[in-house]
């Protein structure tokens, strides 16, 4: 895989170039959590994440409007706190689909 060389990361596509109909996932394996961190000791440590339903590549978070996570005093406090957040989001998208 090439490396973009503009130093940015490159976008998450699930399905380029068409459009998909939105499709509710039925299990916690149809949805990517990612879950990392941002910040320093000075300002503290904020949960950095972003939870994608893959059955149709629609991005529940994060969305307009949504609040920091932390800050925290550590890195795995930060981490954690994303990661619980992203589980709690595809758990309330499996009860109650947001298509």
């Amino acid at each position: 895989m090439k490396k973009p060389s503009n130093g940015k990361r490159p976008k998450l596509v699930f399905f380029p170039a068409r459009m998909v109909s939105p499709s509710p996932g039925e299990t916690p394996d149809d949805f990517q959590i990612y879950a990392s961190y941002y910040g320093s000791r000075a300002a503290g440590f904020f949960g950095n994440l972003k939870v994608v339903r893959t059955t149709d590549g629609r991005m529940l978070f994060p969305y307009d409007g949504a609040e920091k996570i932390g800050p925290f005093s550590t890195i795995d406090e930060a981490v954690t706190a994303a990661q619980a957040l992203g589980e709690g989001i595809v758990a309330g998208d499996l009860r109650h689909p947001e298509l």
